[in-house]
């Protein structure tokens, strides 16, 4: 049996982090809706940047290997950016 990942964080979750970064903002009572989009969509842009990472790990990976080095450099790095974006 599979268990699912929390869609949402709690509500007391989302306002210590708030308040953390941004200890003068007062928040209502029903700001739990906007909170949860706006959360969202800060983690699903932090997921598609690390997956954009790993996309160009692996590409710099196979240009290095493909000119007989050893160690990844910027030339292949940059090679790699330049086929992905």
């Amino acid at each position: 049996k599979r268990r699912r990942m929390k869609s949402t964080a709690p509500r007391s979750t989302l306002r210590k982090i708030i308040k953390k970064h941004k200890p003068q903002l007062r928040l209502a009572a029903n700001a739990d809706l906007l909170l949860d989009f706006f959360f969202s969509s800060v983690l699903k842009v932090h997921l598609n940047f690390l997956l954009f990472l790993h996309r160009l790990a692996e590409e710099a990976r196979t240009n290095a290997f493909e000119n007989k080095s050893k160690v990844i450099k910027p030339e292949h790095t940059i090679s790699a950016a330049k086929v992905l974006i």
